[in-house]
């Protein structure tokens, strides 16, 4: 899944620049947990297996498609050289009730680009453009930026993705490497993004939020850091993310106060890989929502055979128990669509027909490209 490759320091970020500003982000972190621990005195750290059960079940029996929404070659104007569309995340913008964005990225052989196409049916995707390129040459974003972790209104399981301003602007954060010239070329980094019209995206902080190279980066994490989700609960800013030691990825989490300094949870990683499970090898790409009493994670595991569709149910956003069956795995789609991968989701509700839109990428007899399975028959 993900190509090993040596670790280098990029010395506008080294220890030493951390070492400087670690006072600060300490304050941060105990004010953070602090607050948040108040807050939630009673929150159970351990659930009980009927209980995952039970807030598993709407999230199983899907309905699939035959065919990518978002095919291997999405042919994007301009950047024909840019393939394997991946990573989904769909959004709304204010203003706009009947149409939905998707972010996604694609591959030229150097690196990754993130671009955007829109929709009106949640089904058939068109006019697919460039939202945030390569970063500058030496850069720890140069080798190419995933954009998709982004500051929504609501983080409720069925309210609309509708992207948030603060002061004034969107935001997200992003996956990026520091080298161009192969496939996910290690270390990677995260960093935050800002945008006036939702559609096209800046760097707002010169310097990765999460590096390799930051004082409390775990061993667990020290080769590479990948894709972040982005959750914002009663004032407070919580970064789900997930890291790779040698050839094993989980998920872990950092906290903010105000988008551009995080700290890790020192209890990381809040999501492990089971010996023999589904997520053996991978608990990655973690994807979080409130879910009437609880919080529910997305994320895909990698074991016995394939990546799947996992899910994991929190109190409290820091105490995870996963479900040990996939709620999706790969090869559920009989066309072959994902019989090799399924994973990587952005997940819906479509009001309007009661129904669960969850996108995913589905890498199979059609290659690299994004999949969508439906909780009803369209």
């Amino acid at each position: 899944m993900h190509q090993d490759a040596p670790a280098i320091v990029k010395p506008a970020f080294n220890r030493l620049a951390m070492s400087q500003r670690l006072p600060f982000l300490v304050a941060l972190l105990l004010s953070a947990l602090g607050r948040f621990q108040a807050a939630e005195p009673t929150a159970a750290r351990d659930l009980d297996w009927e209980t995952v059960a039970r807030w598993s079940a709407p999230y199983r029996g899907w309905h699939y498609r035959p065919e990518h929404v978002l095919p291997a070659e999405p042919n994007i104007p301009g950047y024909q050289q840019f393939r394997n569309a991946d990573c989904p995340c769909v959004y709304q913008l204010p203003g706009q009730p009947d149409k939905w964005f998707m972010s996604f990225i694609a591959f030229d052989g150097q690196g990754y680009n993130s671009f955007v196409a829109e929709s009106t049916n949640l089904v058939q995707w068109t006019q697919p453009r460039l939202a945030m390129g390569f970063g500058p040459p030496g850069e720890f974003d140069f080798g190419g930026c995933v954009i998709g972790a982004f500051l929504y209104e609501s983080y409720d399981v069925k309210a609309p993705r509708l992207l948030k301003r603060r002061e004034g602007k969107y935001w997200t954060l992003y996956g990026c490497y520091p080298r161009q010239g192969g496939y996910e070329l290690r270390p990677g980094y995260e960093g935050v993004a800002w945008s006036d019209d939702g559609l096209t995206w800046h760097r707002a902080r010169n310097a990765p939020i999460l590096s390799v190279q930051d004082p409390d980066c775990g061993a667990w994490e020290k080769d590479c850091i990948y894709q972040p989700w982005l959750v914002e609960y009663r004032g407070r800013f919580f970064d789900f993310y997930n890291a790779a030691n040698g050839g094993t990825e989980q998920t872990g989490l950092a906290f903010s106060t105000d988008l551009l300094h995080w700290l890790r949870y020192p209890a990381n990683p809040v999501i492990r890989n089971r010996e023999g499970g589904y997520d053996a090898q991978f608990a990655s790409d973690p994807k979080v929502f409130r879910d009437d009493d609880h919080w529910t994670m997305f994320y895909f595991g990698v074991g016995r055979g394939g990546a799947h569709i996992m899910a994991a149910f929190s109190r409290d956003l820091v105490h995870w128990t996963a479900d040990a069956e996939p709620l999706y795995k790969a090869g559920g789609n009989p066309s072959g669509l994902d019989q090799q991968y399924a994973h990587k989701v952005s997940l819906v509700y479509n009001a309007k027909n009661d129904t669960f839109y969850l996108y995913y990428c589905a890498c199979g007899s059609k290659g690299r490209g994004i999949g969508l399975i439906t909780s009803k028959p369209l």
